[in-house]
């Protein structure tokens, strides 16, 4: 069996290489960059097997057109609806479908969201920066030659895990995916310079509606709306951004700083939206509206913990689907509980031997 090969013949609007992000390496001025919807993009790389942190494709509103010239292994698309196609024909979501050599994949227009992670086994295989894939177009670094998918380009995928073929069919339960509620309000924690902020300018942050602007990117995500009062100055002496922060300039519009985000600023911080809120942001589009709710920390804490139990039920999910035999045992996503481990007798020889197996975690 080879890696999958994969070959560009449309790069559809904007679609980048993407990881879990370049961390650690902020002190030195490089931003994070890395999945914008991390937990679509985690879940999907769980659906073919891989590590949560993987390298996949993030592909924004108009999906590639992507033929497979050689290998096979397993792929799936996760997140934003982009109409996505095996061959042509309509293909399943959040299931892990098996592709090989010949077989072309595309996407055949939006119908929900802006933003679909198209994720393979293996990973993508692109020139490791920093500890990451991720691509940062800005700087020109990582992915490849740090830029967007171009037609013609050739992306190798790394080689898949053993037993990558009992992946198939896995289909993430809908109690686990993302979701993306458009009235929904984004969840806030107060900002380290709240206080920098007019009782009138928090009550206008929290009580008003905002929408995106033409301007929205994946540094950041400018709003449209009521100007937000500070006691002062905007300014500030330059700080840390942390992932989600709001910070309101001078003009009083508020900017959610996202994926490329720098990584010092001084304009006052109001917020921070909730790292699980930020996969519902990155899926609205310019004119889409946008609300705040603020929170506790404990409240932020405890959702983010809730994203990372479906992530381990998912992995679950996925070892019992690989270790039950399909004909004896139909799988059910939503109701019947299936075993991670097994137990088996063989005969070598002439001598019985109890063969008994557990899917490890990797512990990082």
């Amino acid at each position: 069996m080879s890696a999958l090969v994969l070959e560009c013949r449309l790069p559809g609007m904007l679609t980048t290489v993407q990881d879990g992000g370049r961390w650690g390496y902020q002190g030195k001025g490089m931003p994070v960059a890395g999945a914008m919807d991390l937990q679509s993009f985690r879940l999907g790389n769980i659906l073919v097997g891989n590590d949560e942190n993987d390298a996949a494709l993030e592909v924004t509103v108009l999906g590639p057109t992507l033929y497979v010239s050689d290998g096979e292994g397993m792929a799936a698309v996760t997140g934003a609806d982009l109409g996505f196609r095996v061959n042509g024909q309509a293909a399943p979501m959040w299931t892990a479908l098996a592709v090989k050599a010949g077989d072309t994949l595309s996407f055949s227009g939006p119908k929900s969201g802006c933003r679909a992670y198209l994720c393979f086994s293996g990973g993508i295989e692109v020139p490791v920066v920093m500890e990451s894939r991720s691509t940062y177009t800005r700087a020109k670094v990582g992915g490849l030659e740090g830029r967007a998918l171009r037609k013609g380009d050739r992306v190798n995928c790394g080689e898949p895990k053993p037993l990558w073929k009992k992946c198939e069919g896995l289909v993430c339960p809908g109690e686990l995916r993302a979701v993306y509620l458009s009235d929904a309000p984004l969840r806030v924690v107060a900002g380290p310079q709240e206080d920098l902020f007019t009782a009138k300018g928090i009550q206008t942050f929290y009580g008003s509606d905002y929408a995106v602007s033409n301007s929205a990117d994946r540094m950041g995500y400018r709003m449209d709306g009521p100007e937000i009062e500070h006691t002062a100055a905007a300014d500030i002496i330059s700080d840390a951004i942390p992932l989600g922060a709001v910070q309101v300039p001078g003009h009083g519009q508020p900017i959610v700083m996202l994926a490329d985000r720098q990584t010092t600023g001084g304009y006052t911080k109001i917020g921070v939206v909730c790292s699980v809120d930020i996969a519902a942001l990155s899926q609205r589009l310019p004119g889409h509206g946008v609300r705040f709710v603020k929170i506790s920390l404990d409240e932020a804490l405890s959702l983010v913990k809730e994203e990372q139990r479906k992530r381990d039920e998912l992995r679950r999910l996925r070892a019992a689907w690989r270790s039950t035999p399909r004909s004896s045992v139909p799988f059910s996503a939503g109701g019947q509980e299936l075993p991670a481990s097994g137990e088996a007798i063989l005969k070598v020889d002439g001598v019985e031997h109890r063969v008994s197996w557990e899917e490890l975690q990797e512990v990082k």
